[in-house]
C-alpha cells in the first residue's frame, strides 16, 4: 500500500469532515473500469493522509502476472477468488483508501465486508466518458472481442444497479481530478450515521 500525507487535511473543511465521518473505516471506491477509481483514490488518500491500495494492482503483484494473463490462463472465476482474498485482507488492515476492481462490488461477500469495514463510494461515469478514457481495451479482459462501447453498455446494464447500493454516489466526469476529489469529500462529509 502506498502511504498518503495529511498535507491538505488541515486546509479543507470537507476533508476534515470526511475524515471524521470515516473515522477508522476504509474509504472504498467502486465503479466500472475507467471511472477513475485509482487516479481519484490516490489523491483522496493523499488529502486524507491515508495509505492507498488498488486491489487489482495487489492481485497482479501477488500473482506475478497481469489480470489479462490470469483471465486467459485460469479464467475469471479464479481471478474473482484472488480478488476476494485480497480485498478481505485489505479491509482487515489499517484504514485506507481502496480502489476496487470493477467486478469486486458485485460479489455479495465483498459488499458485506465493505459495508462492515468501510464506506463505499461509487464513481459513476456515463458511457461516453468511459469510452473516451478506455482507448486501449487490449489491457482490459472484459472488453476483449467486442467494441468498447458495446462491452461497456453490457457491463453498465449489469453492474450499475449493484453499484447503486454504494453508500455514496459521485459523478465522474471529464473534469480535473481535483474537482472530483472535492466532490467526493463533500459527499462523504454529508453522510450521516
Amino acid at each position: 500500500m502506498e502511504t498518503g500525507s495529511a498535507h491538505a487535511l488541515g486546509d479543507d473543511s470537507d476533508a476534515r469532515a470526511a475524515s471524521q465521518v470515516l473515522g477508522r473505516r476504509h474509504l472504498v471506491l467502486v465503479g466500472l473500469m475507467g471511472a477513475g477509481k485509482s487516479a481519484i483514490g490516490r489523491r483522496l488518500a493523499d488529502t486524507l493522509g491515508r495509505p492507498f491500495a488498488d486491489s487489482d494492482t495487489v492481485v497482479e503483484a501477488e500473482a506475478g502476472q497481469t489480470i489479462s494473463d490470469i483471465f486467459a490462463r485460469d479464467g475469471e472465476a479464479a481471478f474473482r477468488q484472488m480478488e476476494e482474498a485480497v480485498l478481505k485482507r485489505l479491509l482487515g488492515g489499517a484504514p485506507a483508501v481502496i480502489a476496487t476492481g470493477g467486478g469486486a462490488f458485485l460479489r455479495p461477500a465483498n459488499r458485506a465486508r465493505i459495508r462492515q469495514a468501510g464506506l463505499s463510494v461509487w464513481l459513476r461515469a456515463e458511457l461516453d466518458v468511459l469510452v473516451g478514457r478506455l482507448r486501449r481495451p487490449a489491457t482490459r479482459p472484459l472488453l476483449a472481442g467486442d467494441s468498447t462501447r458495446n462491452a461497456l453498455t453490457t457491463l453498465m446494464e449489469k453492474r450499475y444497479p449493484v453499484y447503486a447500493k454504494a453508500d455514496v454516489v459521485v459523478v465522474s466526469e471529464d473534469v480535473a481530478h481535483a474537482v472530483t476529489v472535492r466532490r467526493t469529500l463533500a459527499a462523504i462529509a454529508a453522510v450521516t450515521a
